[in-house]
């Protein structure tokens, strides 16, 4: 039986748990600010949770791959699961309620969520599988220094280049040319081509994290503390060249929000794993199917806003509407409500499929 570390399991379950929370509140016209995420330069906590996930992700290959060949079998696996994510990330931003069930084409957004975490998790996995610690070391420097001087120092089209939402800027030009009206926004998409260079830095993080996990070392939640503290000053220091930016995921904001998944992980891996308290076991049910809820819940969200139950009305807004809009309680507050009892429910349904043992792998 494989060796299982609790704390892993229980900071993927939840950091699912918050991505379902931003992403459905009650309305985005009241959202608390740690909620919603920051306009273009800096970072909320809302913006750790992507990145969140992606560092987990590379711990966990550590896990599942440890102990596989880098041949063709497993390269297959790798590539299934790879295409398996992105063809659900495309199926979500294609769906459509209304015959015939997909958009027209050139409203389809091509980037995504699940995209970015199939190409990620791809890389990863490759890498980990043919390199020592010392060259996946000196990849993500590779990856994050490459990334610094292409977006800051080469020259667009005869003009100096930007970090500012601008057409000089090498992450919204590159986008705006590969993918056109496929974007997120007519300028930019947040999980775009360039800035997905530096989210794979994300997940080799994550895999540095899980070989201290598996190593024989003592204190290791001391270990993950120091080194997302290091993490941290260097995001920070960086940060004066290289701003913290998550729609361009910047290498300042790869190393600062590696910083803290340490930091969270080390706090969670001394409660759960070294002193054994019970701690936070429905977000580990959770993480447990952490990209079939995540999937679910988007879906869900999806037709939610698409079915009309009044004109002008959609069966999201309804619920929110007759059931948690009160006079005395705030916009805010009352959107919060939206967001936490639909986080509730799959919390439950998390619960019910580990309980009847159905583990979806995608």
């Amino acid at each position: 039986m494989k060796e299982r570390i609790i704390s892993v399991d229980i900071f993927r379950g939840l950091t699912i748990a918050l991505m379902i929370l931003v992403n459905t509140p009650g309305t985005w016209e009241y959202v608390y600010p740690p909620l919603r995420h920051a306009d273009w330069h800096g970072y909320t906590p809302t913006d750790l949770v992507f990145p969140f996930f992606l560092f987990i992700v590379g711990t966990s290959i550590v896990f599942a791959y440890r102990n596989k060949e880098p041949n063709s079998a497993t390269y297959k696996k790798i590539s299934i699961r790879t295409l398996k994510l992105i063809g659900l990330g495309l199926f979500l931003g294609a769906f459509t309620i209304s015959f015939p069930f997909f958009k027209d084409f050139s409203e389809i957004r091509f980037p995504g969520v699940l995209q970015r975490i199939g190409v990620v998790f791809f890389f990863a996995a490759i890498i980990f599988l043919n390199f020592n610690w010392k060259v996946i070391l000196g990849i993500t420097i590779a990856i994050l220094a490459g990334y610094w001087i292409w977006m800051g120092f080469i020259p667009l089209q005869g003009d100096a280049p930007t970090f500012d939402r601008a057409p000089n800027n090498w992450a919204n030009y590159i986008d705006l040319q590969v993918f056109g009206t496929h974007m997120y926004k007519d300028d930019y998409d947040p999980e775009g081509l360039l800035s997905t260079l530096p989210s794979i830095a994300s997940s080799l993080l994550g895999i540095f994290t899980g070989l201290i996990l598996i190593s024989k070392r003592a204190k290791k939640e001391l270990l993950l503390l120091a080194v997302g503290i290091g993490m941290l000053l260097l995001g920070y220091l960086w940060d004066l060249a290289f701003p913290i930016n998550k729609a361009l995921w910047s290498s300042s904001f790869v190393l600062v929000t590696a910083g803290w998944a340490n930091i969270f992980l080390a706090l969670i891996y001394y409660l759960t794993d070294v002193k054994g308290i019970q701690f936070g076991s429905i977000f580990r049910y959770t993480g447990a199917n952490a990209i079939t809820l995540y999937f679910l819940s988007s879906f869900v969200t999806k037709i939610f806003y698409s079915v009309q139950v009044e004109e002008g009305l959609s069966l999201h807004g309804w619920i929110y509407k007759n059931i948690y809009v009160q006079s005395f309680l705030s916009g805010e507050l009352s959107s919060l409500l939206y967001g936490l009892s639909v986080v509730s429910f799959y919390l439950l349904l998390a619960l019910l499929m580990y309980r009847r043992k159905i583990f979806i792998k995608v």
